[in-house]
């Protein structure tokens, strides 16, 4: 996780509020495998009913505006090929997860629904989702070549997509 990144620190503040047990990775050095470099999890976080996530924060803004808004869900080909290695190596009860981070905005009025209740903090309105990795990996689409991205289309991506809340629900909203 990186402490300069506002959408891990709204995250790592999620879970304290869910008392949930985690462990925030330490982003500054990458990790080696076989001396491969391999991108670092942002997080671990324990689940009694879902065993370890593997999780790695994708901060977006919510775009705003009708039913046909875009739901930015992009992530790296390092993101997934990172996930599945580390994955490999937690083995049985883990399971990587890509969290989408949403930021409604600083005073988000209206907010749809679907989003469920945002979580506050630091006076911005959040709602965290999560795609299990594999699932991505399964579905997904090479957005651009040049820069390695691969993204799901919106219908795709909310039929995979989950509210984090359904898993882990907060006690107290922080701000």
């Amino acid at each position: 996780m990186l402490r300069s990144n506002h959408y891990d620190v709204a995250f790592e503040a999620y879970l304290r509020a869910c008392r949930t047990a985690y462990v925030a990775v330490d982003e500054r050095r990458r990790s080696v495998l076989e001396r491969t470099s391999l991108k670092s999890l942002d997080f671990l976080v324990y689940t009694p009913d879902q065993g370890t996530w593997l999780v790695d924060v994708k901060g977006r803004q919510f775009a705003a505006g009708g039913p046909g808004r875009r739901w930015e869900n992009w992530a790296t080909h390092e993101d997934l090929s990172g996930m599945a290695a580390w994955q490999e190596l937690f083995g049985g009860q883990s399971r990587g997860l890509l969290v989408f981070a949403y930021d409604l905005g600083e005073n988000a009025v209206e907010v749809p629904p679907e989003l469920g209740v945002p979580f506050v903090h630091r006076g911005r309105q959040y709602a965290f989702f999560g795609v299990w990795a594999d699932s991505y990996r399964d579905w997904m689409r090479v957005r651009s070549p040049r820069w390695e991205t691969v993204w799901l289309p919106s219908p795709l991506f909310r039929e995979l997509r989950f509210p984090l809340s359904r898993h882990l629900v907060p006690s107290v909203t922080v701000s």
